[in-house]
């Protein structure tokens, strides 16, 4: 059974206007191959990284580019349900429902200064 870390960023996301333009982009500014996965709900490129337990994986997705900047993902300490409570009642803002992906689930929030963040769980 895999050992999940909490409190800790797992991932960025960086939204694109053109995925096709960007994956030419960043493979060639990166000596990369990313390459698009349509797995989930929406299609991404994954930037290729070594070892997920002492990295931190980020992806493109077609989206508006947002004048805060990417998103971080943050592990949440435990569901989904008591740390969207908790943003709340600390004066952030829930923005998404639950959004399920092959590796777990996450919603969109916004901390009180505006910025994007996501909170992840990881799928039992």
């Amino acid at each position: 059974m895999p050992v999940h870390p909490k409190n800790t960023a797992c991932w960025f996301e960086i939204p694109v206007r053109d995925l096709d333009r960007s994956v030419a982009f960043y493979n060639a500014v990166l000596d990369t191959d990313m390459t698009i996965d349509t797995s989930g709900p929406n299609p991404m490129a994954v930037f290729p990284y070594q070892d997920p337990a002492t990295g931190t994986s980020g992806h493109i997705y077609p989206g508006t580019p947002s004048e805060n900047g990417p998103t971080v993902h943050l592990v949440a300490p435990d569901s989904l349900a008591a740390t969207r409570k908790r943003v709340e009642a600390a004066g952030g803002k829930a923005e998404s429902p639950d959004i399920a992906i092959p590796a777990g689930a996450f919603f969109y929030a916004r901390d009180p200064d505006g910025n994007s963040i996501g909170f992840f769980q990881y799928a039992s």
